[in-house]
């Protein structure tokens, strides 16, 4: 059985996601702005959702 460290899917998958964020310089911001960019050019409709409140008496870093 493979393994994550040794399936080449992984490794590819990995490989891109580090080669976008070294391309952004590795700033969050960046990677989400560029990743907007895309969705604005592709001509797509995209769903968003308002964010979620959290309810009172809940604990905050419980909050999804």
């Amino acid at each position: 059985m493979r393994t994550k460290e040794t399936d080449p899917v992984i490794a590819e998958v990995r490989a891109v996601r580090d080669g976008l964020a070294a391309r952004a310089g590795y700033d969050v911001g960046a990677i989400f702005r560029r990743i907007r960019e895309r969705q604005d050019e592709s001509g797509r409709e995209y769903v968003t959702y308002p964010a979620r409140r959290i309810a009172e008496g809940t604990d905050e870093s419980l909050a999804v």
